[in-house]
């Protein structure tokens, strides 16, 4: 028993210095109307006694830039500092350059693309067998957000949204969107100055295979994976441990990010989420320091908070 034990502690004492320094660049913190299980504060707390650097809170219907502001602001002991962005959802008018400027001028980090209200993400809840967990009663169903008029070509507030998203740094996310979408929107927005680029979860909703993730990658794209899709006891698990390999090993580890898209209800918080994925990718077979810069490095780098 003794030493099962002293295997346990060895092993606990990994994961903790490999997830020293983390960040979790996709996390679902409240206060929200959708159910979350930690606000922000909290969040902020939990990821600061594990060494975390950064997380960034997402909500699918307002960005965050305040509380996190006030976190930053007036708990500076906290080791974690707490960042936001801005889904473009109906909420917030979709393709709105008004609230993405606000956002930057806030300290946001990262602009979604439509999630809820992606035409994607629409016909995806309508077959998936499930609801997404941000669903709401609260506030009327989601209306699509248009991305292309009637010729296939970008929207000219698609387009603004790219430019102001370049002009202030922040990085974009594909969102729900499908990944033939993010294709397009991607290359005009390398066109168009935008450096920091994040595919959002190939692995569920967006109808991606491993070599379009490979595609992405090849355009500057970082490919983030939601562990809380992958974690054997998560309720939202839709993928095997073992797959999250295959789409390691498509990019590589230098443009794979790890995040938790957990802070909902029911299911690990965003810390043991991290930790359960560290576990599974020892398992898997990648070194430390693989592991770590998929949790920690290569999301520092997109974030800008690096040099």
């Amino acid at each position: 028993m003794a030493e099962i034990a002293s295997r346990t502690s060895e092993l606990d004492a990994r994961v903790d210095e490999i997830l020293r320094g983390g960040v979790d660049p996709h996390v679902h913190s409240g206060p929200s109307i959708a159910a979350r299980a930690v606000d922000h504060l909290e969040l902020a707390r939990q990821l600061s006694d594990a060494g975390f650097i950064a997380a960034v809170t997402k909500d699918h219907d307002y960005s965050g830039v305040v509380p996190t502001e006030m976190i930053r602001k007036h708990h500076p002991e906290l080791s974690t500092k707490v960042y936001s962005g801005i889904v473009l959802n109906n909420v917030v008018g979709g393709f709105n350059p008004y609230a993405v400027e606000h956002t930057a001028a806030m300290g946001g980090k990262i602009v979604w693309l439509p999630t809820l209200a992606a035409e994607n993400h629409l016909k995806w809840e309508k077959s998936s067998g499930w609801v997404h967990p941000a669903s709401t009663q609260k506030i009327r169903p989601a209306t699509a957000v248009p991305l292309f008029d009637g010729d296939g070509k970008l929207l000219e507030p698609v387009l603004d949204v790219l430019d102001v998203v370049a002009a202030t740094g922040m990085a974009l996310a594909s969102g729900h969107i499908h990944v033939s979408e993010t294709k397009v929107i991607f290359a005009e927005a390398i066109k168009r100055g935008v450096e920091h680029l994040i595919f959002t979860h190939p692995e569920d909703i967006v109808g991606a295979s491993l070599e379009d993730a490979r595609e992405l990658a090849g355009m500057g794209a970082y490919v983030e994976h939601s562990l809380a899709f992958f974690l054997n006891g998560s309720k939202f698990q839709t993928r095997k441990e073992e797959e999250l390999k295959a789409h390691i090993d498509i990019v590589g580890v230098d443009r794979t990010i790890l995040c938790s898209d957990l802070g909902q209800v029911g299911t690990f918080t965003p810390i043991e989420g991290f930790r359960n994925g560290v576990l599974a990718c020892i398992k898997l077979g990648y070194s430390d320091s693989q592991i770590h810069e998929m949790v920690a490095t290569n999301a520092a780098n997109v974030l800008g908070l690096t040099g």
